[in-house]
């Protein structure tokens, strides 16, 4: 088993292990109210993010940086030939009109021109504007108007036009390029012409405290805000995550290092990983989706030794691998795979961190059955090398992490926002803690205010909004950021985020209720799809439901159902109900009686971006979605 041999490796390893310095500041109660962790990268003075490809083709212009996929063969990137393709689309750009300083909009799913266009603009002086491939034309006016982009890369004709529609009442509409009608060999032919020299010149006169990019957040409840990023903080976030992370990855599994990045480029997560990658020189290649019956594919080719996703891409894993075993009739084979797995992965982690004696005899050997039949099974969808990955984005459930250490893969789980450069907490290696979201990365601090907000320092966190002085004043004083979540510390300084505090619920019997941790549980388990706990002044909590599509598709066949059975239909029918009361009394199971869920409701239809329910990060727009509902709210408390 990879886990075992990589927890006994790093228990032989305490040099890596006690890498970076933990400051614990106690209340009077004792109580850890602020934890400090110690920069492990040198604070540098000069350059930018900018200079990291030609800083790789200079000292190892042969080193594979990336690998691109063209005609179904990932071919391989080398340090020197991406420096290259970087400086002609630079050229393409300064030639094209782009001032020092101007503002450049990306619409595209993640892609390898993406990470061409990011480092290009940059080099080219400039600063860039991500947006989501999914956006609306309103959702385009009001972030290319409002950063003043004049240029917009759009990847395809959809995007191309949504972008026309969304400016075409600015004064002066943007110029627009698309990647799949050649917008990078037009930019590398229109700026032939301009010497390498104005784009050394031009990447020279760049400084740590540039801004970098505008970043805007998803817009749970208003505009989304452009966070103003600059090269100091994609370097500290970077920098101090691979000093972190990638030496001791290295060292304990003796891999080279090598990814799959996913995640949407206009999300700063994944922007960030790219960036710490290139830093590294940890091979990266690129997936437009994060769908799974295309991503699998993909991650059986590429076979990465580690990822970074999201909750929802280890949770469709689970639930893919139950599925299949359904379809073979051994369904309760799996659901007894994931029982043991989870008895087995708190086991061997409480051995590893000294607070009990491991799994017996008998645990070994169940555990030993199921990875042959299940455990080895989800390591192959996942490429068969992987051993780590990183969750971020939103709490994953506690169990479904100790699956997938029984099934070899540990999953560290980070916490951030698009203010603090993505990750501002990690859980480290070899300090593996289920159910936090870890440690402040190095240089940062986290403080928990007496309302129980978390609050954030150090130097990846914003500066400002963009265009929005009151919103930054209203969120940032003395240094630190008011995250609006709300979280505790443990005894070692280990930080777990319990909801957002704008989303707490008081029920009329005066009781708080974060339904974080209940939607977070509901969505872990099959055929639950999107939901939304409600209770706020109400008798008692209660929950709206949709059924995840692939799951009942599944459900369908089953059971021998008609596929075109309505879901008007399903909602009805009671073994279905019965499935989804599964879910809702795992969920249940992490709160008090008080805070648990009462009743609810199974809803027709989905809560998606395209009908407004959603942001384009997958989170919900909790005000929208009970506007949306209010009657089938208003009937969950009718007596």
């Amino acid at each position: 088993m990879g886990v075992r041999k990589d927890l006994k490796r790093a228990q032989q390893r305490t040099d890596l292990a006690a890498r970076g310095e933990i400051e614990l500041i106690r209340d009077d109660t004792g109580t850890v109210r602020e934890v400090r962790a110690g920069p492990l990268a040198p604070r540098v003075t000069t350059g930018s993010t900018a200079d990291l490809p030609f800083t790789n083709a200079a000292e190892t212009p042969e080193a594979v940086v990336l690998r691109r996929k063209q005609g179904g063969t990932w071919r391989p990137v080398t340090a020197a030939a991406f420096a290259r393709e970087v400086t002609a689309t630079a050229k393409g750009l300064i030639a094209a009109g782009l001032e020092p300083g101007g503002r450049v909009a990306v619409m595209s799913r993640t892609r390898y021109e993406w990470t061409v266009l990011d480092f290009a603009v940059w080099a080219a002086g400039g600063q860039s504007v991500p947006v989501y491939a999914t956006s609306s034309p309103d959702q385009i006016e009001w972030i290319v108007g409002d950063s003043g982009a004049r240029f917009v890369f759009t990847e395809t004709p959809e995007n191309t036009a949504a972008v026309t529609t969304g400016t075409a009442g600015h004064p002066e509409p943007p110029r627009i390029w698309e990647i799949e009608a050649g917008a990078l060999p037009e930019l590398v032919a229109l700026g032939r012409d301009i010497p390498d020299a104005e784009v050394t010149k031009r990447r020279a006169a760049l400084t740590l405290d540039t801004v970098a990019t505008i970043c805007y957040t998803s817009g749970t409840t208003g505009q989304p805000k452009g966070c103003v990023l600059t090269h100091a903080n994609l370097h500290a976030e970077a920098a101090n995550t691979v000093e972190l992370l990638h030496p001791i990855f290295q060292a304990v599994t003796g891999q080279i290092a090598s990814t799959l990045l996913f995640l949407p480029l206009a999300h700063i997560l994944g922007r960030s990983l790219q960036i710490a990658c290139l830093m590294a020189r940890i091979e990266l290649g690129h997936c437009p989706t994060l769908k799974p019956d295309e991503l699998r594919p993909a991650l059986r080719e590429f076979r990465p030794t580690f990822l970074v996703g999201v909750p929802y891409l280890f949770e469709k894993i689970h639930d893919t691998g139950r599925a299949t075993a359904e379809k073979i009739g051994r369904g309760a084979s799996f659901d007894r795979a994931d029982r043991i797995g989870v008895r087995f992965g708190e086991a061997y982690l409480d051995k590893f961190l000294g607070r009990g004696k491991g799994p017996g005899p008998g645990l070994y050997a169940a555990w030993a059955l199921y990875d042959l039949l299940v455990y080895r099974r989800i390591r192959k969808e996942l490429g068969g090398r992987m051993r780590y990955a990183i969750s971020g984005g939103s709490p994953l459930d506690r169990n479904l992490n100790l699956f997938f250490a029984a099934a070899g893969i540990i999953v560290y789980e980070g916490y951030g926002l698009t203010e603090t450069t993505a990750a501002a907490t990690i859980v480290p290696p070899l300090t593996p803690r289920p159910g936090t979201v870890g440690l402040p990365i190095p240089g940062t601090a986290i403080r928990i205010a007496q309302d129980g907000e978390v609050l954030v320092r150090g130097e990846v966190v914003f500066g400002a909004y963009w265009n929005n002085p009151s919103a930054t004043d209203a969120v940032l004083s003395d240094d630190w950021f008011a995250t609006g979540d709300l979280g505790s510390l443990d005894e070692d300084g280990f930080l777990t985020i319990t909801g957002r505090k704008k989303d707490i619920l008081v029920t009329s019997g005066g009781k708080n209720v974060s339904p974080a941790v209940l939607e977070d549980r509901l969505r872990s388990r099959s055929p639950v799809g999107q939901c939304l706990v409600v209770g706020d002044n109400r008798p008692y909590i209660a929950a709206l439901i949709t059924l995840d599509p692939e799951a009942v598709t599944h459900w369908l066949a089953v059971r021998g159902l008609p596929a075109d059975t309505s879901q008007a239909d399903l909602v009805r029918d009671p073994r279905l109900h019965a499935a989804v009361q599964k879910a809702v009394d795992y969920a249940n199971e992490a709160v008090s009686r008080a805070e648990s869920i009462r009743d609810f409701a199974l809803v027709p239809g989905e809560f998606t971006e395209e009908n407004g329910l959603l942001t384009p990060s997958l989170k919900l727009k909790r005000h929208a979605v009970t506007a949306a509902y209010a009657d089938e709210i208003d009937a969950l408390y009718r007596t």
